[in-house]
C-alpha cells in the first residue's frame, strides 16, 4: 500500500511523540481499564455516567494511539537548513508590516517540540518564505486577496531551547 503522507519531524518531536505513545499504550491504557472495571462493578451500565466517560476516554486514547503510530511509522527526521536559510525545521523571524514575528516552518506535529507558533510550508506565507534567506523580502497573496510584504530577519535551525 503506498504511503500517502510523510511527516517531517525534528528528532525532538519524534522522541516526544514516541514517549506519548508509550504512555498511552501503557500507563494511561491501564488507568482507563481500571476505571471501566470499577464502573462496571457498580452495576447498571445504561445510566452509569462514570462508565460512559471511561469508555469515551478509552475511545479517544485508542484513536490517538493509532494517529501516533501512523505518524511515527511514516515520518522522516528533518534536516533543518543552516542558519540564515529558511526551510522546514527553521525558526524564522519575519518582519510583517513593521511587526516582528517568530515562527517555526513545518508541520503542526512539530508543536510537541516547541512553544513557537507553526506555519506550514504549504500555507501562503510559508510557501513565500520557504527557500529564502536572511535579508530577503517577498510579497505573497493572503487568503483574503491582500498582498503582504514580508522580510526574513533571521532564520536558524530548530533545536531544544
Amino acid at each position: 500500500m503506498p504511503q500517502d503522507k510523510v511527516y517531517m519531524l525534528t528528532q525532538e518531536a519524534y522522541d516526544k511523540m514516541k514517549e506519548e505513545l508509550a504512555y498511552r499504550e501503557g500507563e494511561l491504557r491501564e488507568e482507563i481499564k481500571e476505571k471501566i472495571a470499577a464502573a462496571r462493578a457498580e452495576g447498571d451500565l445504561s445510566e452509569n455516567g462514570g462508565y460512559q466517560a471511561a469508555r469515551e476516554a478509552q475511545s479517544k486514547n485508542e484513536g490517538r494511539i493509532q494517529e501516533l503510530t501512523v505518524k511515527l511509522r511514516d515520518s522522516e527526521i528533518l534536516k533543518a537548513p543552516k542558519a540564515g536559510k529558511v526551510g522546514p525545521g527553521s525558526v524564522v523571524t519575519l518582519d510583517i508590516a513593521g511587526r516582528e514575528m517568530v515562527y517555526v516552518l513545518g508541520s503542526h506535529d512539530l508543536a510537541v517540540a516547541t512553544d513557537y507558533d507553526i506555519i506550514s510550508p504549504e500555507s501562503p506565507i510559508g510557501a513565500a518564505v520557504n527557500g529564502r534567506k536572511k535579508g530577503d523580502t517577498v510579497t505573497y497573496s493572503a487568503p483574503n486577496g491582500r498582498e503582504i510584504t514580508v522580510t526574513v530577519k533571521d532564520s536558524r535551525p530548530l533545536r531544544s531551547e
